[in-house]
C-alpha cells in the first residue's frame, strides 16, 4: 500500500504556510508602524486556509488560464492581505496600525504557529514509528 505524504500532511502544511504568511503581514505592520499613509493589512485565515486546501494557484490574484503558461510554484496567501480596519482614532498622519493590537496578533499568530509545527511533528513521528514496527 503506497503512503500518500500530502495526503498525510496537506492540512498541517497548509496551516504552517498561512501562518508564516500571516507572521509576514503582521511584522510589515509592525516595522511601519511610524510610516505616514501607511495602512495595516491583515489575510483572514479562514479564507486563506480555505484557498490552501483547495490546492488552487493563486498567487495575489495571478492564475494560470493556459496549460502552456509556466506554472506557479509558490502558493502564498500574502497577495490575498486585505487592509485592516482600524479601531484606533486617526492620529493625522493616515497611518492605520495599532502597535499593541499587532504585538498581540503576533503573539497570538506565533503561538498557533507553534502549535501548528506539533502536530505536523506528530504526524511525521506517527508515521515512523507505523514504518519502524511500533519500536
Amino acid at each position: 500500500m503506497a503512503i500518500n505524504l500530502d495526503r498525510m500532511v496537506h492540512l498541517h502544511h497548509s496551516t504552517v504556510r498561512v501562518r508564516t504568511d500571516q507572521m509576514e503581514v503582521i511584522s510589515s505592520n509592525l516595522a511601519n508602524a511610524n510610516t505616514p499613509g501607511y495602512k495595516a493589512r491583515a489575510i483572514d485565515f479562514n479564507n486563506a486556509m480555505s484557498k490552501a486546501l483547495q490546492g488552487g494557484q493563486n498567487i495575489g490574484g495571478l492564475k494560470t488560464t493556459h496549460s502552456n503558461h509556466i506554472p506557479l510554484s509558490n502558493n502564498s496567501a500574502i497577495g490575498d492581505a486585505q487592509f485592516r480596519v482600524s479601531d484606533q482614532p486617526d492620529t493625522g498622519d493616515g497611518n492605520t496600525v495599532d502597535v499593541q493590537r499587532e504585538r498581540n496578533e503576533f503573539l497570538d499568530n506565533g503561538m498557533r504557529y507553534q502549535a501548528s509545527l506539533q502536530f505536523l511533528d506528530g504526524k511525521f513521528k506517527g508515521m515512523k514509528k507505523a514504518l519502524s514496527g511500533g519500536q
